[in-house]
């Protein structure tokens, strides 16, 4: 019922600095949100399930690789565009917004920027669709904030290369038909290979019992002697360049994701204490509980219009890596702490499935850690304004 009612916060009028197109797009996620996912997200969650059925609808709706050029299968849509359907994802499950974020940004994006022609016209248009999944595979084991010490490896072999190596955390693992693999080569070098489902030597086994993002499919990706056609080397970028800036329009779209979770949670709780009686009338008469509401619609409209500057400076590529991570850091962890405080302004029943909360709230613990955690993005801010590097 809340989320039927679903009124989008806007307190300081952002919309009036989006284009028409841009509401547009933004109705029709939000429309198939409220239609294909808030009626099952729940249920999926409970059952630690992965509601593979909406991969296809993801495609046919533009949500994968958004501002991919429409020959190749995307949209052609600007950054704010990328930015908002990603917001409306989020809105019903993180776990929904990181598929079609790993999608987009980490398996379209560097196929796209830095892959052949051949590359291009192959996996895009599938990938674009959903006729095809993709995975990203660059955190291992023992090396996830230093990704510059991984360990998996390729040697030519003359006819093919030989990869070695295991990638963990990796969402869409059990379920992908490719993944965008970064390893070294025999010069310490890090490349990207994409590696396909079936060949020998490779399997993605399932990450299960997790607490956070139940609804998503997690897995690790191992290659045992893979032989991988050289055809397959992404030939565009030597070096953590590559992975970097690939995870740099991941974060982004992360900085606008949130928000639509934390929209959801101060929404419900907005509602709820309009309804909710305790010593005779609303508990949105209280002062504790109005100074929750005030906050959380205060951290809202920050992130807001530090996700749409954002999204400004990456239309005119001029957004920095510094400054992305800045709003991811920001927002993400603006949208846990609203799902915590409107969690406490529904009482016990913020805990149960009825309300999205706790599931914005488990969800937000992976969040605020994968694609850079929050200590590591306090650093690279800390790196850009002093020029120290508190990493080595």
């Amino acid at each position: 019922m809340a989320t039927i009612r679903y009124k989008s916060p806007d307190y300081y009028l952002v919309d009036e600095l989006l284009t028409d197109e841009h509401k547009l797009v933004r109705g029709a996620i939000r429309d198939w949100v409220n239609r294909a996912v808030i009626p099952i997200i729940d249920e999926a969650n409970q059952n630690h399930e992965f509601p593979r059925h909406l991969v296809k609808e993801l495609g046919a709706i533009g949500a994968f690789g958004p501002y991919i050029p429409a020959e190749y299968g995307g949209s052609g849509l600007d950054q704010v565009s990328y930015g908002l359907i990603m917001q409306e994802l989020e809105r019903g499950d993180s776990s929904i917004r990181s598929m079609a974020s790993v999608q987009s940004s980490l398996v379209m994006y560097p196929i796209y920027k830095y892959g052949t022609e051949e590359q291009k016209r192959k996996y895009l248009p599938q990938l674009a669709s959903g006729d095809m999944i993709g995975a990203f595979g660059l955190t291992e084991p023992n090396h996830g904030s230093d990704p510059g010490r991984m360990l998996s490896r390729f040697t030519d072999e003359g006819e093919y290369f030989l990869l070695n190596g295991a990638k963990m955390w990796i969402t869409n693992a059990p379920i992908a038909d490719i993944s965008v693999v970064w390893a070294k080569d025999e010069t310490g070098t890090v490349r990207g290979l994409i590696v396909e489902r079936g060949m020998h030597g490779f399997t993605s086994p399932e990450t299960l019992r997790k607490w956070s993002l139940r609804s998503s499919s997690t897995g690790e990706l191992v290659f045992d002697n893979v032989k991988v056609p050289k055809e397959n080397l992404l030939p565009g970028v030597k070096g953590l360049k590559g992975p970097l800036s690939c995870l740099s329009s991941a974060r982004y779209g992360i900085a606008w994701g949130v928000i639509g979770a934390a929209m959801d949670c101060y929404d419900t709780a907005l509602q709820y204490s309009k309804e909710r009686l305790q010593f005779g009338k609303p508990i949105a008469a209280f002062q504790l509980t109005q100074k929750k509401l005030a906050e959380m619609l205060t951290e809202i409209t920050k992130a807001q219009l530090l996700a749409w500057r954002l999204g400004i400076l990456r239309n005119d590529d001029r957004a920095t890596p510094a400054q992305i991570s800045m709003a991811k850091r920001n927002n993400v962890k603006m949208a846990l702490d609203i799902a915590r405080e409107s969690r406490q302004v529904l009482g016990a029943m913020g805990i149960t499935g009825d309300f999205p909360m706790m599931r914005h709230m488990m969800n937000l613990e992976s969040v605020i850690t994968y694609e850079g955690t929050h200590d590591i993005h306090l650093l690279i801010t800390g790196h850009d304004i002093t020029g120290e590097s508190a990493f080595e």
